[in-house]
C-alpha cells in the first residue's frame, strides 16, 4: 500500500439504507486509504451487496454521505459515478457474450476517450483505442484469446475479462464482489496473482468470501453484522478478534 494522502479514497459518513421497514445499512462509517486493498467480509444478509449498491450508484442511500476522492458521489447515476474516477465488476458475470473479448474491452476504452463508432471516426484516435485495449488485454492475461467469443471464455476468463472491462474505464478506484466466488483452488491462486497485479498504485474495495484470498491479498479489513461494521483492522488482527470469530470466522471455521 502506499497511500500518497491523508485524504480517503473512498468514506461513508453515516450511511443507512432501508426498504421500507427493513433497515440494512445502519449509519455506517467507513474511511478507504488510497492505495490500499481493502475487503469487506460478514455473513450472507449482512448488507454487503447493498453496500456495493450503495457506492456504485445503483441505489440512493436513505441517509449519510459518499465521497470519492473528496467529491459527493451519493445518489449519482452509475455512469456519472464511472466517470468520477471509480468502477465496479459484478459477482455474476457481466460481460457481452457475443462480442468478442477484444470488443468488449475496447467498449470501456472508446467510452474513456469519447470515440463513437462512425464512418468518419478519427483513425489515430482508433488506433490509440485498440493499442490501449491490447494492452489490457495483455495485462489480464487473455492476450490469446482477443478474436473469440466472450461467450466462449472459461468461468475464469470471463471473470479476468470482467476485471479487464473495470480497468479500460481508467478508474482509480475499484469495487470486486467476490471476484473468485464457484473458482478451483488453482483458479483462485491465478485470480488473485492478476488481482494484486492490476491493482497496483489503485485502491480496491473488494467482498470476498474466501478468507484465504482476503488474508493474503488485503491490507485492512472491515467485517460488516446485520448493516453495522463489527470491526475495521489489519487481516491478523480481525482474525484474532473474538468477536468477529463469534459472528462470523468462527461461524466458518466451526
Amino acid at each position: 500500500m502506499s497511500a500518497t494522502t491523508d485524504r480517503p479514497a473512498l468514506r461513508l459518513a453515516g450511511v443507512s439504507k432501508s426498504f421500507g421497514p427493513i433497515e440494512v445499512l445502519k449509519s455506517l462509517d467507513l474511511d478507504i486509504r488510497p492505495g490500499e486493498r481493502h475487503a469487506v467480509i460478514g455473513p450472507n444478509g449482512a448488507g454487503k451487496s447493498t453496500l456495493f449498491n450503495l457506492i456504485s450508484g445503483l441505489f440512493p442511500p436513505s441517509s449519510g454521505e459518499i465521497y470519492l476522492n473528496g467529491r459527493s458521489i451519493a445518489g449519482l447515476s452509475p455512469h456519472r459515478i464511472n466517470r468520477a474516477g471509480l468502477a465496479r465488476s459484478f459477482q455474476i458475470t457481466n460481460i457481452f457474450h457475443r462480442l468478442s473479448v477484444f470488443e468488449n474491452l475496447r467498449i470501456g476504452v472508446l467510452a474513456r476517450h469519447g470515440v463513437r463508432f462512425g464512418l468518419f471516426r478519427s483513425v489515430a484516435a482508433m488506433r490509440r483505442v485498440n493499442e490501449e485495449t491490447a494492452e489490457v488485454l495483455g495485462r489480464v492475461g487473455l492476450a490469446a484469446r482477443g478474436d473469440d467469443l466472450a461467450g466462449d471464455l472459461s468461468y475464469s476468463e470471463q471473470r479476468a475479462l470482467e476485471i479487464g472491462m473495470t480497468l479500460t474505464t481508467g478508474a482509480e478506484v475499484i469495487l470486486l464482489d467476490e471476484p473468485t466466488a464457484g473458482m478451483s483452488r488453482e483458479e483462485t491462486a491465478q485470480a488473485v496473482e492478476l488481482i494484486r497485479s492490476v491493482t497496483v498504485g489503485k485502491t480496491l474495495l473488494m467482498v470476498e468470501h474466501d478468507m484465504s484470498v482476503v488474508f493474503s491479498l488485503c491490507d485492512r479489513v472491515s467485517v460488516l453484522v446485520y448493516g453495522n461494521i463489527l470491526a475495521t483492522d489489519i487481516p491478523t488482527r480481525i482474525s484474532a478478534n473474538r468477536a468477529v470469530q463469534e459472528a462470523y470466522l468462527g461461524v466458518e471455521a466451526a
